[in-house]
């Protein structure tokens, strides 16, 4: 399990992360939601070990991430970015690949090669593994950077934001392999995500933020109720979202 003990963030004088404690359990879909600038991604990023908290403590499995070494905590957690960029020319393959470096450093074996190609196919983007990524549509693309965190073959995955730029039908898609992920190959999956839509439908557990804290945590019955959200948005925009939740329910 995820374990998060008094984690505080601030950058210069804005607190980010706010004396935050909680508990990812082993297993299923946790989603992260709240507006904009509650600290989603801060907070997924400190777990996994993109920045460094001011105080407080995470674990994984035991291991504290601030002290445990880089390569044993990258055969336990991956992540996925918020913007992900590479200056190089890479095909879909080579980039799934990059997900085998902390156990080959660059030289890959028969096992690496087979683990890739498994990606490749959960993802269905065996049919494009020749492609080079400026080739490939911003769903397909996205698809491919998570077949690159799944073949790094760890029980914790982290993904930040992983319907940016997905039209509904691509979201549908990728929310899907998301909780089959979870459901066929047993991986606990985090996630930050804005649309609280999907994430009633597709999570196990909901962790609400606002203002750096987190103000809710449970199944998504638990949270999704109205009286919940209006706690948790300044706006009903987003409160509006979860009542039209049956086109989600229905595309699952």
């Amino acid at each position: 399990m995820i374990e998060i003990e008094h984690l505080t963030k601030a950058y210069y004088d804005q607190v980010v992360l706010n004396d935050i404690t909680a508990t990812i359990s082993r297993g299923g879909v946790t989603s992260i939601i709240g507006p904009n600038g509650a600290g989603k991604s801060t907070l997924l990023s400190v777990i996994s070990r993109l920045l460094a908290a001011d105080n407080g403590r995470v674990t994984v499995n035991g291991m504290d991430i601030a002290t445990t070494p880089g390569e044993q905590m990258a055969t336990c957690l991956s992540v996925l970015r918020q913007e992900n960029r590479f200056t190089s020319r890479l095909t879909v393959e080579e980039l799934v690949g990059f997900g085998r470096y902390p156990y080959t450093k660059g030289r890959l074996n028969d096992d690496d090669r087979k683990r890739i190609a498994d990606a490749l196919a959960f993802l269905n983007l065996t049919e494009f593994k020749d492609r080079f990524l400026d080739e490939l549509s911003g769903g397909q693309r996205q698809r491919a950077y998570v077949a690159m965190v799944l073949c790094q073959d760890t029980e914790y995955v982290l993904l930040d934001e992983p319907l940016n730029n997905l039209d509904m039908k691509h979201a549908v898609a990728m929310m899907k392999q998301i909780r089959r992920a979870a459901d066929e190959l047993g991986k606990t999956i985090v996630l930050v995500i804005h649309d609280i839509n999907f994430a009633s439908a597709y999570s196990d557990y909901i962790i609400a933020m606002r203002k750096g804290q987190i103000v809710y945590n449970g199944k998504p019955e638990e949270v999704m109720v109205s009286s919940v959200l209006e706690s948790i948005f300044d706006t009903q925009v987003e409160i509006e979202q979860v009542r039209n939740q049956r086109i989600a329910v229905y595309y699952r």
